[in-house]
């Protein structure tokens, strides 16, 4: 199968095919598949007489919108890799991703740049400026080469800094393709960009309706997380795909009745990042119409690994994430790195087109994840997920947790140990373990259990903390006050301990 070398000449060809058909569409404008192409090829050769290109790193800092469509699409199309960032976030935590990912150069608008740039090294290209009206620079793009950079996404990372995965663009070219096809995506398609722009699934809310040429809905996400914003943007433009929701929001969604027929009238609902078994037992999917689609994957892995196409009346009791897609291989090992036995628990391997470079700057932690591939051809990798799951007779998968600290909160992965280590720089605190709880809505969130001089300090105090340095998804819902941290035998915190009745805690 001939495979574009990247995403980007797909888009181009729809635009070559049919100028005039919808690309973008925002409560204020429509821009075409030939106007999007217009201002990608604009932005990609102001970019690349800037010397941007191949393993060059762009920062992408706008809000959501077409600027940020063009933005990224343009630095794929100049030969580099993008990197995009929530505006919204802390200075410093925009510091450290930018660091970590070695950005070269901000992508940002006017209204933005005084505030971002500071955080963001390297020159800044004013978006907004760039559309300009005139020629583009005569500068030659160059042909992207399937193992150049695509793009970087970050995961929580123990250190305290989180860690850039590094994505390729052969990978992100045929997982796109893949969920075109798979999912029926075409120019009769209107889809949702749903997903918040720095989390990688943005990525492919983002560009699979494109490659597929479809209609891309653009909506402020602060409308979209309200059930009635929500109903009002699906009815107001025929929003009949949504690629990327968590459980959590589903569940949010699928339980005010007022916007059931809204619901109802989705042709397909893709959901991912969370366990789906707490919304299908409180009959979350009877309101979706169409089909329902589990996917997992970790970030290492280009978003998706396996999926399942949930039935009509889907198995509840258990966490089912389907099968592997086209050109994954998903392998099931115990600690020797032997294959589990069918029905056996084993650790999940995954190998194939959609496995990672490694981590940015990070030669350890990239050998101790990234693995050779022992079924695989001469070179091959495989990624160690830390996630567990056995096989059905079937096939399908059976996810039975994580065999390590990390959690997922409404679809970030979470380490603790991040969270822990900025608690620790409150002069207050002398001790801090946070652990993961469920609410009776099937809900994960974060406790932080704190230990030291804390009569004085409220909980706003607290959280006022971490915001300095941490994005939203790594907040605790609650924080208690412990006298100490217990600790087991071998002097590491005892985290059962923590959950028992009997601790001994501080008002």
């Amino acid at each position: 199968m001939t495979v574009p070398s990247s995403y980007v000449d797909a888009i181009l060809a729809h635009a070559a095919r049919a100028p005039g058909a919808p690309a973008l569409v925002t409560p204020d404008t429509v821009l075409s598949y030939g106007e999007l192409a217009d201002r990608i090829d604009r932005l990609a050769r102001l970019l690349a007489a800037r010397a941007v290109g191949p393993e060059q790193v762009c920062a992408v800092a706008v809000e959501r919108g077409v600027h940020a469509v063009v933005a990224m699409a343009a630095v794929s199309r100049a030969g580099g890799a993008f990197l995009t960032l929530d505006v919204d976030a802390p200075a410093p935590r925009l510091r450290a991703m930018a660091d970590s990912a070695r950005v070269g150069f901000l992508l940002t608008t006017s209204a933005l740049a005084a505030r971002l740039g500071p955080a963001v090294p390297g020159p800044v290209v004013l978006i907004d400026g760039a559309q300009a009206s005139g020629p583009a620079p005569r500068v030659p793009l160059p042909d992207v080469a399937p193992r150049s950079l695509a793009y970087v996404s970050h995961t929580s990372g123990s250190t305290g800094t989180p860690n850039a995965v590094l994505i390729e663009h052969h990978g992100l070219t045929r997982y796109l393709r893949f969920v075109a096809r798979d999912y029926g995506l075409g120019p009769h398609t209107t889809a949702l960009q749903l997903a918040p722009l720095g989390y990688d699934a943005s990525v492919r809310d983002t560009f699979a309706p494109l490659v597929a040429g479809a209609r891309l809905v653009l909506a402020d996400r602060s409308v979209l997380l309200r059930a009635e914003g929500f109903a009002a943007t699906v009815r107001q433009f025929g929003v009949d795909t949504v690629l990327s929701a968590t459980p959590s929001l589903l569940t949010f969604l699928t339980r005010h009745e007022a916007i059931a027929e809204e619901l109802g009238g989705l042709r397909l609902t893709v959901s991912s990042g969370e366990s789906l078994r707490p919304f299908l037992a409180a009959g979350g999917h009877r309101v979706l119409g169409g089909r329902l689609v589990n996917q997992y994957g970790p970030t290492e892995c280009t978003m998706t690994s396996t999926r399942l196409h949930l039935p009509e009346e889907p198995e509840t009791t258990a966490d089912l994430i389907g099968t592997p897609i086209d050109e994954v291989a998903v392998r099931l090992l115990d600690a020797d790195l032997a294959p589990a036995s069918d029905g056996e628990a084993g650790e999940i391997h995954i190998a194939g087109a959609g496995v990672a470079r490694g981590y940015c700057g990070r030669p350890g932690l990239t050998a101790d994840r990234f693995r050779p591939d022992p079924a695989g051809p001469p070179g091959s990798r495989m990624y160690r997920t830390g996630d567990l799951a056995r096989r059905r007779p079937d096939g399908t998968l059976e996810y039975l947790g994580r065999g390590d600290r990390q959690i997922k909160i409404r679809g970030y992965r979470v380490d603790p140990a991040e969270i822990e280590g900025e608690l620790l720089g409150h002069p207050a605190v002398t001790g801090a373990v946070v652990t993961a709880e469920t609410d009776d809505q099937g809900r994960t969130y974060l406790v932080a259990h704190v230990a030291g001089a804390l009569a004085e300090v409220a909980d706003a105090a607290l959280r006022t903390h971490l915001a300095r340095t941490l994005p939203f998804h790594l907040m605790p819902r609650r924080f208690t006050r412990i006298d100490r941290v217990p600790t087991t035998s071998t002097g590491k915190a005892d985290r059962r301990a923590l959950s028992s009745p009997a601790l001994d805690r501080t008002p």
